[in-house]
């Protein structure tokens, strides 16, 4: 994996929220410092930087990549910044040129969540090989899979000793059973290793498959009213993870949700939301209530991504996109 991403080290671990845990450890994040993260994001991004006692500073993302928007970043950097977590959303690669310059400028290190984004580009340098340090996902629904499993990667011979150690107990590189502070089990099994092999085997296929899925879908839904298609800027390659769509309600004729429902109860064909906003995935918690996220609060309300697996069929994906299409054009009449 390491030697396929362009990075000296690489460690195993049991799942990507771990790999986030390890990454910000082995940078030294801890109580009363401060993470800044993409407002639009699964909440194992925030969990990590809380595992540490850091804060979790999130900022606004892009209204067409959904990745953490750069220009936004100043305002939310404080004394207290120790990094920035670069998410890599749905497939597309944030703009890491932007991010790396401002990191630099004010001495802050860079993570970069690649979980969603195996094999994607940054003008041509692949993701994982971006920042200071970075995390994939061998979950069950990644393009790289072992049903569960992470990955940490990184260029500093330093940083891959202390994750080596960390994730394995901590026991001191003299005597085993002698630790050198609080360790974590966070290692991958033998089991998980050999599935995430052999699904990282199939690698260059399935890219091709995720692209010839992203194909199929825009050549059927790039004709409906109401429906945003996923973008691909011009120094990134995205590797559609997920096909995420947005719903234009003025324009389609239904809303999300409504479509939604449509979708599982009269065809039987499964979608799922965007994440949410802070204010939204952390209410029952009372956290970030206060605070605005105009783009990450839309697209969280209009966002969804289509059935995208890899044990999907192009058929699949014809009948889902057609399917939309029936809806759209049944109410349009």
């Amino acid at each position: 994996m390491a030697k396929y991403v362009g990075v000296k080290y690489a460690v195993a671990v049991n799942s990507g929220t771990t790999a986030l845990h390890l990454a910000l450890l082995t940078l030294g994040i801890g109580k009363g410092d401060e993470v800044i993260l993409p407002a639009s994001t699964i909440a194992s991004c925030y969990f990590a930087i809380w595992y540490t006692g850091a804060k979790a500073v999130p900022v606004d993302v892009d209204p067409e990549t959904f990745t953490i928007n750069p220009s936004l970043i100043k305002k939310h950097l404080t004394p207290k910044t120790k990094a920035i977590m670069a998410v890599h959303l749905f497939g597309h690669p944030c703009d890491m040129d932007a991010i790396n310059r401002i990191a630099k400028k004010h001495k802050l290190c860079v993570v970069e969540d690649a979980a969603e984004a195996h094999g994607a580009t940054y003008k041509k340098q692949r993701t994982g090989s971006l920042g200071d340090i970075s995390c994939f996902s061998f979950y069950a629904n990644k393009i790289v899979s072992c049903g569960e499993g992470g990955m940490v990667l990184t260029n500093n011979q330093d940083i891959y000793i202390k994750a080596a150690s960390l994730a394995n107990l901590n026991h001191t590189p003299e005597k085993r059973f002698v630790h050198a502070g609080v360790g974590y089990r966070y290692a991958m099994t033998n089991m998980q290793a050999g599935l995430a092999l052999a699904s990282f085997e199939e690698i260059k296929h399935s890219l091709s498959y995720k692209r010839q899925m992203a194909k199929t879908y825009q050549k059927i839904l790039g004709k409906i009213p109401g429906i945003i298609l996923p973008v691909e800027k011009k120094w990134a390659k995205n590797v559609y993870w997920m096909y995420a769509v947005r719903i234009d309600e003025s324009k389609f004729g239904y809303s999300r949700d409504v479509l939604m429902k449509i979708l599982q109860q009269e065809y039987g064909i499964q979608t799922r939301t965007f994440f949410y906003p802070p204010k939204v995935a952390f209410k029952p918690m009372k956290l970030y209530q206060r605070e605005q996220f105009p783009v990450a609060e839309k697209i969280g309300s209009d966002g969804l991504y289509l059935p995208s697996g890899l044990g999907n069929t192009v058929e699949d994906f014809e009948f889902v996109a057609k399917t939309i299409k029936k809806v759209h054009d049944q109410q349009a009449k």
